[in-house]
């Protein structure tokens, strides 16, 4: 008799894949930092995994004092020092979110001031620390938009101008920037597209930039249902689909996956691949949809899906509906 052959179902993991960070996550919940200080350096300069790691490791560590049990044992380590200032970011922002409930006005959550000035300043001595590290810059990105009135525009360009000085196609300091321009914070769904469109054109080919596009679509849809409360609203049933929306998921599938080097994603493509592929698939693009699932395989992540239904069922659905579907991918 034949084996039975498995039913589909995504994989979302959330390292991506990424056997080394689990590991390192896995050691940092019960309190032990040395193997994310040797993951770090293992990692070296490659800006992309580097950010990625460094940004989950501080969501795991702001839960933990691993991050100052590192700083206080080795207090001359840069990369103590990065991660203590992006875990005192994440922990600021946790707090601001807690503080103001789901809050969906213009400013959206803000911090106090001298809580924020506090973590600015930790992650200006991360980057004296580290002077060649784009982190930093990236957590002080985090940091401008819990400012009641945000930062001013000269603070907020010296910042970005540090980042793009280190890592100019940085993909989490461009979501960070993004999201700051939103109409959920200190800008407007014009600002954020204008932001969005502007770095994508800029991108070299190959660069995740593009897609950029498609997540200022999923903001400024996660904005409009969450002011609508439930209620519907005209025309919205229109979002993913319009003529607009289908011609910048394939311009950013012909400059991004057309051009970027061929085999599996990294661990930090897989979101932003993710992302791409809900567009595709709601703009019912079907040969970008399906080529798309083909490189992701399993990988899945719970966002963008879990904005428009459950994301389990959407990913395996829309996988099965553009012809995908295998027994395990």
């Amino acid at each position: 008799m034949a084996a039975r052959r498995r039913r589909f179902a995504p994989d979302f993991d959330p390292v991506f894949g990424d056997r080394p960070l689990a590991a390192a996550l896995h050691d940092i919940v019960i309190g032990r930092w040395q193997t994310a200080r040797d993951l770090l350096y293992e990692t070296g300069d490659d800006w992309p995994l580097r950010t990625h790691r460094l940004r989950l490791l501080a969501h795991t560590a702001a839960e933990t004092s691993a991050a100052e049990s590192w700083r206080a044992a080795e207090p001359d380590s840069a990369d103590a020092a990065v991660l203590g200032a992006a875990t005192q970011v994440v922990r600021v922002l946790h707090s601001a979110v807690a503080a103001c409930g789901h809050s969906t006005g213009p400013g959206g959550c803000a911090a106090d001031r001298t809580v924020l000035d506090r973590a600015v300043l930790t992650c200006l001595k991360a980057a004296d620390a580290r002077p060649a590290d784009p982190m930093p810059w990236v957590s002080l990105l985090t940091l401008a938009r819990l400012y009641e009135d945000g930062v001013s525009p000269r603070e907020l360009w010296r910042w970005q101008d540090e980042l793009r000085r280190r890592d100019p196609y940085s993909m989490e300091g461009h979501v960070q920037l993004l999201r700051y321009y939103s109409a959920r914070w200190h800008g407007t769904h014009g600002t954020m597209y204008d932001f969005a469109r502007d770095a994508a054109g800029a991108a070299p080919l190959g660069s995740p930039l593009p897609v950029l596009v498609q997540i200022a679509r999923v903001e400024e849809y996660r904005y409009i249902s969450d002011m609508a409360r439930g209620r519907p609203v005209r025309g919205f049933d229109q979002h993913w689909k319009h003529e607009l929306a289908e011609v910048e998921v394939r311009r950013t599938w012909h400059r991004w996956i057309l051009g970027r080097p061929p085999g599996p994603p990294a661990p930090y493509e897989v979101g932003d691949l993710n992302c791409l592929t809900h567009a595709a698939c709601h703009a019912g693009l079907k040969e970008q949809a399906r080529s798309l699932f083909a490189l992701l395989g399993r990988q899945a992540s719970r966002v963008p899906w879990s904005y428009t239904g459950d994301p389990a069922e959407q990913f395996t659905r829309f996988r099965k509906a553009v012809g995908a579907a295998g027994p395990l991918g």
